[in-house]
């Protein structure tokens, strides 16, 4: 709109003295779980109305944190032009500087304005930027709104702590009805990871992030509560797709070629990146590449997702190898039936259906292989663990992925990336 297109403009070219300004005022800050802390956050639920979306969005202007339903999971939303309001969510989130923030936008036009290739303020060659700023319009193109976050060196303007310090910023338009309608209201680039503890499993529901949050000052958006938008909940499931976005890192290594790196596995596969750069006449200019990596909390990175320890329960996890999975015949000893007594099986096609009987608790993601049902299930099951009594540990079978399915079937990728 265009009401979004002035706020949008008008914050994008803030003056570095303001971003300045503004971290200065960072050290002031206290840390929700300090001694100092006096007052105790409560968390605040809040309808899809029209009414509380525009509250929202003023709320967020405004530096404070509101939560949103994607179509991958549940986000924790700030003024991303705005540190003081950033710093909020690595607070709430008790989140290492180190790992970035995604921002989230409607249209491709505004994270265009974001990113150097693109920015009116850009500082590389024109030649760079052509080749860039093709494949950064195709992918936009090709995949938003929808579950692609796009990584690329970031217009100057930008606050380096969104982006743990590396000049490429990330951003994403998502699909989810609750979420573009937010960020209408809001008028604002959103940055948003997602809304839970840093390395506890992602939230796919409000209640989810109550549990996460409900200390902290923020309000959760809840699509249980009464709404004039519709949904479209299945068994319900609020983020359809289930899982975080795939990231893809566009980056030139000369002024003729340059790489598309694959950083996490999400709901858009590689080969589907592949094909849009061959529709767009890219394929010649750019290489699609797998990047994942895991570090330690340490080491900053362009995108999130990269770190450890992710996605994890507190409950002590396992993988059985694919060997002691769903075999014709296969034994189980008395002690490890005795271990069993204690466990809680999330299982991925049945693999490991001759367990179920002896487990405390059992749930399978899916049957027939079948990879979305997994991925809308997988952060649910996870959290369902935890709320088992007397469960000590939780087993999941190891996911093994055909080699003709690498790059065919992504979020059975991203399924097992999580477990």
């Amino acid at each position: 709109s265009s009401a979004f297109k002035s706020a949008f403009t008008h914050h994008h070219r803030i003056s570095l003295n303001y971003t300045r300004e503004r971290l200065s005022a960072l050290s002031s800050m206290t840390l929700p779980n300090s001694d100092t802390t006096t007052n105790t956050k409560k968390a605040k639920l809040i309808s899809t109305s029209q009414t509380s979306l525009s509250e929202a969005g003023e709320r967020l202007r405004s530096g404070h944190l509101v939560s949103f339903p994607t179509e991958t999971v549940y986000g924790l939303g700030c003024h991303a032009i705005d540190p003081v309001a950033v710093k909020r969510v690595f607070e709430a989130k008790e989140r290492p500087l180190t790992d970035p923030l995604i921002v989230h936008v409607n249209e491709a036009s505004h994270a265009l304005k974001l990113w150097d290739a693109s920015s009116s303020s850009s500082s590389t060659s024109s030649s760079v930027n052509n080749f860039e700023e093709k494949a950064l319009k195709a992918l936009a193109d090709a995949f938003w709104p929808g579950p692609l976050t796009i990584v690329a060196k970031a217009s100057p303007e930008i606050p380096s702590i969104i982006m743990a310090g590396t000049g490429f910023v990330a951003c994403r338009s998502p699909s989810h009805p609750i979420a573009r309608s937010l960020i209408e209201a809001s008028g604002i680039p959103i940055a948003a990871p997602s809304a839970n503890k840093f390395g506890h499993v992602s939230p796919t529901r409000a209640d989810h992030v109550m549990d996460d949050l409900g200390n902290e000052d923020v309000w959760i958006i809840d699509p249980d509560l009464d709404s004039d938008v519709k949904v479209g909940e299945k068994d319900g499931i609020v983020c359809d797709v289930g899982v975080e976005s795939t990231v893809a890192k566009v980056e030139m290594e000369s002024e003729t070629t340059g790489i598309i790196a694959i950083l996490r596995h999400g709901a858009v596969s590689s080969q589907d990146i592949h094909d849009c750069l061959k529709n767009a006449n890219l394929t010649s200019t750019f290489e699609v590449k797998e990047k994942m990596q895991s570090t330690g909390e340490n080491v900053s990175h362009v995108a999130p997702g990269q770190t450890i320890r992710h996605y994890s329960p507190n409950v002590q996890s396992f993988m059985v190898s694919n060997e002691r999975c769903s075999k014709e015949g296969i034994v189980w000893s008395q002690e490890e039936i005795e271990v069993l007594k204690t466990a809680v099986i999330i299982d991925f096609s049945g693999k490991l259906s001759s367990l179920k009987e002896y487990s405390l608790a059992y749930r399978d993601l899916c049957v027939d292989d079948d990879s979305k049902t997994a991925a809308a299930n997988v952060f649910g099951f996870l959290r369902w663990s935890e709320t088992i009594t007397g469960a000590e540990r939780v087993f999941f079978p190891e996911i093994i992925v055909e080699e003709s399915n690498l790059v065919k079937d992504a979020l059975v990728l991203a399924v097992k990336d999580r477990l």
